[in-house]
């Protein structure tokens, strides 16, 4: 079954490779500082523009509290996601997840909201660097496309060299960008005055919930990682540190903030469209637009850089599993640079662009569009980190709730899901179209799969949940039922005696005992996938 399938066992063979200690290993590149930044840069980004300022319009004082309350629900979802990508890191990142836990369509549907849906926010977010650049520095707003557009170049770039290369930008960035938050606060935090904490509740605990609302968009972005999970040097180790450092920073950077916002300008703070440009100007007058022009040109490049990556990898991930068209699946393997992936993001990017033009850069909708289908992500990813994490584990204590507040988060977001809905469809035509060519024999192509290979300890781990799948699958194929056959055959006495001689043992090594056996270390993981499983 696998000798048809040269490039599937070539990539099986990697994915699968161990260390001495068993561990699985990768050809990535990436170190625990390069992860922390990229985390950091995809959370801690344009939310530190508008977001402080609106929030203590909306709950005064006690917006810290909406800050505080926010970072603690993010903890879930953070840790979740991170526990799934250490334990099965692949570039089709969620997507991943839940093909292993619910099938082929679910993931089909996952990978779609993330690669066409969420992509829409990619345009948004240049928007928004170009508005804030245009309002800072007192430019005519004509120039908001051009400074938007602008923004993708140098990301791409970087992207197109590798995720390594991104990975070194994404460093310096993610230090400037610090040291802009960090510098806003030690400048600001002289003009501090208590008196601007009184009262704390102006508009009740209703305000509060407003501001909890808006800062959800703020800790959003913890999925981003698990598309470059293999891009790192040691997955297990690495992206939970990574994970816990960049939620202390991130945490750490708005609550910080948001102190300074609401004790230096009070009633103020939600008066003007740059809320950062407001407090500079407390202390350093003259300064704080070019200031600020600067953090908002830094925050957007971090974000794209941040984003890019994942897109790209995502895509070469649907193109190698039969999602996308096989000329985009070069560049889903570890340490690979999928440039026709990214060319693809691209071009989504510009016709996005261009749709905004259209509409006059009125960006409602295609935030809408953007959220929603951050929610359809997280509520069946959440589900799926259920299926697969160790039972009663902190993994799958945090997925649980991770569950039921993104199963919330699902109801509230139900006037919004047209197009994740549409995105669903198209996935279960896709689905249906693969198995009409397929005669309607149900059989899994060999490569649909290659995203839910995973070293032994790591099946382990995850409750064996795999080797149970491929053991079904095993006990379904002609090989098995050949081999219960030849049980019942006269000569099935003689085949028990040869077991014991020297040459069954190196036969019991081939890769066709092997699939009897159950194992995966030598064939794909999809040799083995029923139908159920796969579509």
């Amino acid at each position: 079954m696998t000798s048809n399938q040269p490039a599937t066992a070539t990539a099986t063979a990697a994915a699968t490779a161990t260390d001495g200690g068993g561990a699985k290993t990768h050809g990535g590149t990436l170190g625990l500082g390069q992860g922390t930044a990229l985390y950091i840069g995809s959370v801690l980004g344009t939310g530190i523009l508008v977001l402080p300022g609106l929030a203590a319009a909306a709950a005064g004082p006690a917006s810290i509290l909406a800050v505080a309350a926010v970072l603690v629900l993010s903890i879930p979802l953070a840790g979740t996601f991170a526990a799934l990508a250490a334990r099965y890191p692949d570039a089709g990142g969620v997507a991943s997840f839940v093909r292993r836990a619910l099938g082929g369509t679910a993931a089909r549907m996952t990978g779609y909201w993330f690669y066409f849906g969420v992509c829409v926010g990619a345009p948004v977010l240049a928007i928004l660097g170009g508005e804030y650049v245009v309002a800072v520095l007192g430019v005519d707003r004509s120039a908001v496309p051009i400074i938007g557009f602008a923004v993708f170049v140098p990301p791409f770039i970087a992207n197109w060299f590798g995720v390594r290369v991104a990975g070194w930008v994404q460093f310096v960035l993610t230090g400037l960008l610090l040291a802009v938050v960090v510098g806003v606060v030690a400048v600001t935090f002289p003009a501090v005055e208590t008196s601007n904490f009184q009262p704390f509740l102006p508009n009740g605990w209703t305000g509060v919930g407003l501001a909890i609302s808006l800062f959800v968009w703020a800790f959003a972005g913890w999925e981003v990682g698990t598309h470059i999970a293999g891009e790192f040097k040691n997955p297990r180790r690495t992206i939970p540190l990574a994970t816990g450092i960049a939620i202390v920073v991130v945490g750490a950077g708005y609550l910080a903030l948001q102190f300074v916002t609401v004790a230096v300008l009070g009633d103020r703070a939600g008066d003007g469209q740059a809320p950062l440009v407001d407090l500079v100007e407390t202390t350093m007058p003259g300064v704080g637009p070019v200031l600020i022009a600067i953090v908002a040109a830094i925050v957007t490049f971090g974000v794209m850089n941040a984003y890019l990556p994942a897109f790209g990898k995502l895509g070469a991930a649907l193109g190698r599993d039969g999602d996308l068209p096989r000329f985009f699946a070069k560049g889903a393997a570890d340490g690979e640079i999928p440039r026709r992936a990214l060319a693809l993001t691209g071009v989504l990017i510009t016709v996005y662009f261009g749709l905004m033009l259209l509409n006059d850069l009125d960006l409602t909708g295609f935030i809408l569009i953007h959220t929603s289908n951050m929610v359809a992500i997280y509520a069946l990813g959440m589900l799926a980190a259920t299926l697969l994490l160790r039972r009663w584990s902190l993994g799958w204590w945090l997925a649980v709730v991770a569950t039921i507040m993104t199963a919330g988060l699902l109801v509230l977001a139900w006037a919004n899901l047209v197009v994740p809905l549409v995105l669903a469809v198209a996935a279960v035509i896709v689905s249906l179209v693969r198995r009409v060519r397929r005669g309607g024999s149900g059989r899994a192509d060999a490569s649909s799969d290659a995203s839910s290979i995973a070293a032994p300890s790591e099946r382990a781990t995850a409750g064996n949940l795999d080797t149970r799948r491929a053991s079904r699958g095993a006990t379904r194929s002609p090989d098995a039922a050949a081999s219960r056959g030849a049980t019942r055959s006269p000569g099935a006495a003689a085949s028990r005696g040869a077991t014991r001689s020297p040459g069954a043992r190196g036969a019991a090594r081939s890769p066709d005992v092997t699939v009897l056996a159950g194992a995966t270390s030598a064939t794909p993981a999809a040799a083995s996938a029923t139908p159920e499983e796969t579509e």
